[in-house]
């Protein structure tokens, strides 16, 4: 039996939840999957897994080894990692967790580039608003917006994250242009429902401390529909610069009350600190590092 083969088979299946998705992920049959687990099982002479018709789950046992499963893997992959420094062209899988609009807009786009730049190299970015640990799931690199960085972390600062105010051409022609924040209470704002939940999050200056909008019309939990909207005219939308640039550059929005924006949100690259060479990370954040200033927007 190959051990190792088995303990990544064993960690990919703890780590997906069930055989058919460690299969796809692993490039092979969830049969041979079962085979590698029956193996591990029999070797050690304790059962790893608790099965049920759709999903395993770890038995006490297998939480134990998977344990220290994890932490075989990761001395082979920095084995690895210190003959692949030897090579010019960084290679094997980084995963990478980014918010939901700059990951959209921004990361995704910049990430096509980089693997043509680097065809060895293969990524997982996973886009959620959601704060992940990156020793607890497992990723290389996570792009934060807002709250500083965890401590023991390196954070390599990006350009600030600025949130907008823009209208469409139409709106404004048949509602006006509002040139003060307590103009605002008259007009249709739409509101991202998902802010609802981030108590002072967002504000404006000078709005005598009302939150983000006084009124709504329309509300959303999908920044993407409330910019659809805000291009029919449905009203005023405050929304990550990064979402609204290319219809401002359009003319599609027209940007409103710059002086009045919310101070701009501090954005950084975070990664586990670690002596041991890595040359695909530190190729990725090389690259964003040199190409994320000219795709975010200037701040206020």
């Amino acid at each position: 039996m190959d051990k190792l083969r088995g303990m990544q088979v064993f960690v990919t299946v703890a780590d997906c939840g069930s055989f058919s998705a460690a299969a796809a992920q692993l490039g092979m049959s969830a049969v041979m999957v079962g085979k590698y687990i029956q193996q591990l099982e029999q070797h050690l002479g304790s059962r790893l897994m608790e099965r049920s018709t759709r999903r395993q789950s770890l038995s006490e046992a297998g939480k134990a080894y998977y344990t220290h499963c994890r932490q075989v893997l990761e001395l082979v992959e920095a084995a690895e990692a210190s003959v692949a420094s030897l090579h010019s062209a960084p290679r094997g899988l980084l995963r990478v967790s980014a918010p939901l609009t700059l990951g959209r807009q921004v990361i995704a786009p910049l990430l096509a580039d980089y693997l043509a730049r680097y065809p060895e190299v293969q990524i997982e970015l996973m886009l959620s608003n959601s704060r992940v640990d990156l020793i607890g799931d497992g990723y290389d690199l996570a792009i934060r917006i807002g709250a500083q960085p965890d401590e023991g972390l390196v954070a390599r600062a990006l350009p600030a994250y600025q949130l907008a105010l823009a209208a469409a051409p139409s709106y404004l022609a048949a509602h006006g242009t509002p040139q003060h924040p307590s103009e605002l209470a008259a007009h249709h704002c739409l509101t991202q429902r998902v802010w609802n939940e981030r108590q002072g999050w967002v504000s404006l200056p000078d709005r005598d401390g009302q939150d983000w909008p006084t009124t709504s019309r329309l509300a959303c939990n999908d920044s993407q529909a409330l910019l659809l909207a805000a291009r029919q005219g449905a009203g005023i939308i405050l929304q990550p610069l990064v979402l609204l640039a290319e219809d401002v550059a359009a003319g599609r929005l027209v940007t409103l009350l710059s002086d009045f924006w919310p101070a701009p949100l501090p954005c950084h690259l975070l990664y586990l600190p670690d002596t041991r060479p890595r040359p695909r990370l530190h190729s990725l954040v090389d690259f964003l590092l040199g190409t994320l200033p000219g795709y975010i927007p200037a701040a206020n």
